[in-house]
């Protein structure tokens, strides 16, 4: 008999402990959602006592007094239903340090307890005293699944209730069983067939209620990872919004920049076309007199093919800049990004008395994507164009310097005019933040601090020594 029992004992051990198992190396792999702490400490505690107590069965000799292992084993028993009780509590409220100190004190006060009862009590009145306890635990918890379930419909509690109340149920069974015995019991031999088949009933069921609060965890682990997965999938569509939104921006920004320039651009065209067309009309009418030497046809030539390389190169410039191709990143220099972005504004610049003033010292090679900081370079000359044209400075200076720094390249837009208010300053790089030119976005400055970010480095607005503005750009090395 003793060792049936035992038997019974170690199997629903084994049992709770590959369940136990099981959870942990699971919960290793979850980084967002863990089980809950009571609910494995009373599992764990479980185990333990189960193992203890079927232990102490097979060596058991009189059940009147037994060894100190069975207070060992019900204490343990009584701190698993209580971190279980917990577990239900924090399901509703967060568990208080008031309610955890007064359970913790519950455990201190019962290991004393029932000594008492092991040594000076019998085996009906431990038992009873055991399902005492067990009775008001488990209808405080189906009270508390209830509660739950009421605000919180999920079928893993469903089948904790129902395992609860089972568990109440056999409770209330062996409590009926002891008081209808009419005789001291004083050997394993002597306990009834009944009262061991509903202690054990009760043990099963108790680990289907491990196993319930298992498929709980799992349940939420599938509704987090469901939910995960749709907010990724919202993310990504975010994120390439955002990008749309960002190419957008860009694209209106070179089309802003194209117009600024268009009278400048204008100018820079007319001149080689001008001069191709009086040389195609002082050739035509040498052809038409006859009176063309080879002297003169290739010094035209020569002439006609200048102009036409001096257009091609104002084109190509324009095109590295404003074009809506892809491009990727390449290894340049800061000094050849510059004077590409120059050979475009220079003919504004000079209309307006500019002095452009070049300290392009910096060797190092940055790898960028080489429209987008050609962009950057040219909505800082116009900002400081623009500044300038409103300035009364005499002279009107436009410094363009470039460093190497540690870990990359400085470059420096300066120039001498207004400057930018100080209650500007704050929410200068922010988009659509407002902009005091005519032809302002409030784009310009927050996509090149975009575009900077994007490339590892930054871009930030100081008040120049001399008076005016002066805008510093980060770039790392290639390296």
């Amino acid at each position: 008999m003793k060792l049936l029992i035992a038997l019974y004992f170690f199997i629903l051990a084994t049992i709770q402990l590959g369940l136990l198992l099981g959870i942990y190396h699971y919960h290793r792999s979850q980084s967002e959602l863990r089980p809950n702490r009571y609910w494995m400490a009373s599992l764990m505690v479980n185990v333990i006592a189960l193992l203890i107590f079927g232990g102490g069965i097979l060596v058991i000799q009189s059940l009147e007094k037994p060894d100190f292992n069975f207070t060992i084993a019900n204490s343990l028993f009584y701190i698993a239903a209580v971190f279980q009780l917990l577990f239900c509590k924090s399901l509703i409220d967060p568990i208080s340090k008031r309610l955890q100190y007064g359970f913790a004190l519950s455990a201190i006060v019962f290991v004393p307890v029932f000594e008492f009862l092991r040594v000076y009590g019998n085996y009906e009145i431990r038992t009873a005293f055991m399902c005492a306890i067990a009775v008001i635990f488990f209808s405080w918890q189906i009270m508390m699944l209830r509660h739950k379930r009421s605000s919180e419909p999920s079928q893993q509690l469903m089948y904790l209730q129902y395992a609860t109340a089972a568990e109440l149920f056999l409770a209330l069974g062996r409590l009926g069983v002891l008081a209808s015995i009419g005789f001291t019991i004083n050997k394993v031999e002597q306990i009834p067939r009944l009262l061991i088949l509903l202690t054990i009933a009760q043990l099963v069921i108790n680990t289907l209620s491990y196993i319930a609060l298992g498929g709980y965890w799992a349940e939420k682990v599938a509704l987090a990872n469901a939910k995960s997965k749709s907010e990724n999938i919202e993310i990504k569509n975010l994120l390439s919004e955002r990008e749309s939104l960002i190419a957008g921006l860009l694209k209106a920004n070179k089309t802003a920049a194209t117009g600024a320039l268009s009278a400048s651009i204008a100018h820079e065209l007319n001149q080689p076309l001008g001069a191709s067309f009086l040389n195609i009309q002082f050739l035509q009418k040498k052809l038409a007199e006859g009176s063309l030497s080879a002297e003169q046809n290739q010094e035209i030539l020569a002439a006609l093919l200048s102009d036409n390389q001096r257009a091609a190169n104002i084109i190509r410039s324009l095109r590295s800049i404003f074009s809506d191709g892809k491009m990727g990143a390449e290894q340049v220099e800061v000094g050849v990004l510059i004077e590409s972005v120059l050979k475009i504004t220079k003919p504004e610049i000079q209309s307006k008395n500019i002095q452009v003033v070049l300290r392009l010292s910096s060797s190092t090679l940055i790898d960028v994507n080489r429209a987008e900081i050609q962009q950057v370079i040219l909505n800082l000359i116009n900002n400081a164009t623009q500044a300038l044209t409103d300035s009364l400075a005499n002279p009107k200076t436009l410094k363009i310097e470039s460093y190497d720094v540690a870990e990359g390249v400085e470059i420096l837009v300066i120039d001498n005019g207004l400057g930018i208010p100080a209650e500007a300053q704050s929410h200068l790089f922010e988009l659509l933040a407002g902009s005091n030119k005519k032809s302002g976005m409030g784009l310009g400055l927050w996509l090149c601090q975009h575009i900077i970010s994007r490339h590892g480095g930054y871009i930030r607005y100081e008040d120049a020594s001399g008076g005016g503005a002066q805008f510093v750009i980060f770039l790392p090395s290639a390296h």
